[in-house]
């Protein structure tokens, strides 16, 4: 075992990365795998709220007029592509990972603030791929004692990987769910082991954080 690396969940927080309804299936920025891994999210989601630790979801947020979007989907968003877009349905969070419904505070959240939606659970606008770039999360995670990042949410490649280095990059400790997770791939799955990250399974989670496992 190795102290520098091994999970403390009892200083923990999860964060969700992207799981919008644009992501699910049959949607504008469908990402296979992603409505898949929703009740393995929801499993995680609601052993930390019986423990009432810290839940972030992490979201993207497009203006319509394009003006903060990444220059790889600058040009679609501002020829009309509706994905993520202010304001529409397809931009709120998947409802499958509440108890009750919620709602985006669009205007909070791109102005940096941080939305508070239940005991210790929140929602964090991120403008580009990692969720600590130009974010409140780090100050957010410090403020709350938390040294252990849990990853679930959607594509891999993208934002999960990006978040996860700069998590590394910060000194967390950090735990990778593969099946709450779309895009995961086995180089990716080394290339996370190689920086010290615990890959590991929903029920496995689960049962760590309700009974100490």
């Amino acid at each position: 075992m190795d102290k520098y690396i091994e999970p403390d969940f009892i200083s923990s927080a999860v964060i969700t990365i992207d799981t919008q309804k644009d992501t699910l299936d049959g949607q504008p920025l469908e990402i296979p795998g992603t409505s898949l891994a929703l009740p393995k999210i929801k499993m995680i989601l609601d052993a930390y709220r019986q423990k009432e630790l810290p839940i972030i979801h992490i979201v993207r947020i497009y203006k319509k007029d394009g003006s903060n979007v990444e220059l790889c989907r600058k040009k679609g968003v501002e020829n009309g592509a509706e994905i993520l877009l202010q304001g529409t349905p397809g931009c709120e969070p998947a409802p499958e990972m509440f108890n009750n419904r919620i709602a985006l505070e669009p205007e909070l959240l791109l102005a940096g603030g941080v939305q508070n939606v239940g005991p210790n659970e929140v929602i964090i606008y991120k403008p580009r791929w990692g969720a600590f770039y130009n974010t409140p999360l780090h100050p957010y995670l410090k403020g709350h004692g938390i040294n252990t990042l849990v990853f679930t949410g959607c594509n891999y490649p993208n934002c999960p990987r990006a978040s996860i280095y700069e998590a590394s990059e910060r000194d967390f400790k950090i735990v990778l769910v593969e099946d709450a997770l779309s895009g995961l791939y086995s180089r990716g799955k080394q290339e996370m082991e190689n920086i010290g990250v615990r890959i590991t399974k929903a029920e496995k989670v689960r049962d760590a954080v309700l009974h100490g496992k």
